[in-house]
């Protein structure tokens, strides 16, 4: 039995201080483990509240941009509402001197149609009476013309009496007159005077363009009877189509011809569009003491993108000043106060406060300039998520 115990003693010795080898190693790895966990917490505790880590990666898949201060043009601007429109002299009602069942018409609305050209027919039996009647004002003036002169040369020659000479006299200015008042009926009617005759008498005359144009709001249809003061339809030449503002009469100082206008239609706010103020207006309108403001349209082909009558929600830059800026989307309103992060190094920013001004297309003014210079980047897109963590 002792020989047993005396065999086996260094082995159990050898195993017992192989594992307490392995433990002393443990205790000891775990130990650094815990020494350099503790040191990163505590480097993290003592770093800067403000400090904000961003990784390469997080930079990369966030679409995070920098940038710098940089100088912008700030406007002042008056608002206006308002809507296209034209002159005066580019839009006609067109009705008809004479009445009559229209006969033909085949325009549609938005047609576009000449100066001179036939717009509708119009018929009606009392047209060939004013023809007729003209025909025969016509024959009886070459004859009664003739007839005065001769009663002049009698006269002359004390052959004839003042009487029958005044009476010729008489005769043929009635004449003449009847004749020039159903000429100008013609006229007015589209009928050549000059050239009619017994044999082209017709019950229907034409009614033309009076301007290049389009056909639009067309009232009239075949078969209707038209009055004279009956508008069958409108043409209208959008040629010099312009946008006419209402702004408040206190506004009226600042706006002077010649300013830049953006205007935006209110159905498509975000397509911008430029005009410059052509005209003033001097008058007040006292039931809503505003004042309109004409403006001519900068690009010639977005005039073929609207239509009179569409409303317009427009801006007039009345002056411009250069301000040092950031863009608005690099700020965050925290309770009032402004926010940018400022870039330190390629990882870590620094939440820092920015005084404001004022705010135009998308940048802000900054007016604690002295706390930064030239060189310093901030986060411009991204900032927001970051700050309200």
């Amino acid at each position: 039995m002792n020989t047993t115990i005396s065999t086996y003693w260094p082995s159990i010795k050898f195993t017992s201080f192989f594992l307490l080898s392995l433990w002393l190693v443990y205790s000891c790895g775990t130990k650094k483990t815990e020494t350099a966990s503790n040191e990163e917490e505590i480097a993290m505790d003592t770093m800067d509240k403000d400090v904000v880590v961003v990784s390469k990666t997080q930079f990369e898949t966030g679409n995070m941009e920098l940038g710098k201060i940089s100088t912008q043009a700030f406007h002042e601007v008056v608002k206006a509402n308002g809507m296209f429109a034209i002159p005066p002299k580019n839009q006609a009602e067109v009705s008809t001197y004479f009445a009559g069942h229209i006969k033909d018409i085949s325009l549609l609305p938005g047609h576009a149609v000449k100066k001179g050209q036939v717009l509708f027919t119009l018929e009606n039996p009392e047209y060939v009476q004013i023809q007729q009647d003209f025909l025969e004002a016509k024959g009886r003036l070459e004859y009664l013309k003739s007839d005065y002169e001769r009663q002049q040369t009698l006269l002359k020659d004390q052959v004839t009496s003042p009487k029958k000479m005044l009476k010729a006299k008489s005769d043929y200015e009635i004449t003449l007159a009847q004749y020039e008042s159903l000429k100008k009926k013609l006229l007015l009617m589209n009928i050549d005077a000059n050239t009619l005759v017994p044999e082209n008498i017709r019950s229907f005359i034409s009614v033309c363009s009076p301007l290049n144009g389009y056909a639009t709001a067309i009232r009239a249809g075949k078969g209707m009877y038209l009055q004279p003061s009956d508008v069958a339809l409108t043409v209208i030449n959008t040629a010099d189509l312009h946008i006419e503002l209402k702004i408040f009469e206190k506004d009226l100082p600042k706006v002077k011809k010649g300013q830049e206008i953006r205007f935006s239609l209110q159905h498509d706010p975000n397509t911008v569009y430029k005009g410059l103020v052509h005209l003033v207006d001097k008058a007040i309108n006292e039931m809503d003491k505003t004042i309109e403001i004409h403006g001519d349209i900068v690009d010639e082909e977005d005039l073929k993108r609207f239509a009179p009558g569409m409303y317009v929600e427009a801006e007039i830059f009345t002056s411009t000043t250069a301000n040092r800026t950031l863009p608005t989307d690099a700020l965050v309103n925290i309770e009032d106060h402004f926010f940018a992060l400022q870039k330190q190094n390629d990882t870590l920013f620094k939440k820092v406060k920015i005084k404001v001004g004022a705010s135009s297309d998308g940048h802000t003014q900054i007016l604690n300039l002295s706390d930064f210079n030239e060189t310093t980047e901030f986060l411009v897109k991204g900032a927001f998520d970051l700050i309200t963590e």
